[in-house]
């Protein structure tokens, strides 16, 4: 497993290990506790949620699938949870607007290449409106967090 461990703090799961982790849980009841959990430990997983299936949220990519090359999975120079902040250049309505097409998309290509190869995966979904993981539903993530959607 790639974790991260930050000062102070217990090691942070990357979001392809917590959609594992839901996805692995086969009691609906346990699968909404721990989308509640992890919706309420990390903002960039809240985010990536709300991306999936917040019909707001319209993104400013292409459809077809960017071309990058994966970061070398020992050696990630990223995470999620840090990049999770360029969503703005993504998404309609916020800095997106304002940034040349061309450039957007190589922003999203350099956060591809700089995350966990499954996360760079997840988020090639995500923009898709596609989610991996199997129980992770809009009614379940209602269920955990009623405000959230």
């Amino acid at each position: 497993m790639i974790t991260e461990t930050q000062q102070g703090r217990s090691k942070r799961f990357e979001l392809y290990e917590i959609l594992e982790a839901i996805s692995s849980e086969t009691k609906p009841a346990k699968k909404v506790e721990l989308i509640r959990h992890y919706l309420n430990t990390y903002t960039s997983f809240a985010d990536y949620v709300r991306c999936v299936f917040d019909e707001k949220v319209q993104f400013l990519l292409p459809d077809s699938r960017p071309p990058f090359t994966p970061a070398v999975e020992e050696n990630v120079p990223s995470s999620w949870h840090k990049q999770n902040m360029k969503l703005t250049y993504f998404v309609k309505g916020l800095k997106a607007d304002h940034v040349n097409p061309m450039r957007r998309e190589s922003i999203f290509i350099g956060m591809l290449e700089s995350v966990h190869p499954k996360d760079a995966e997840i988020l090639v979904d995500m923009v898709a409106k596609k989610t991996p993981c199997k129980g992770l539903t809009v009614k379940r993530v209602k269920e955990a967090i009623p405000t959230l959607l």
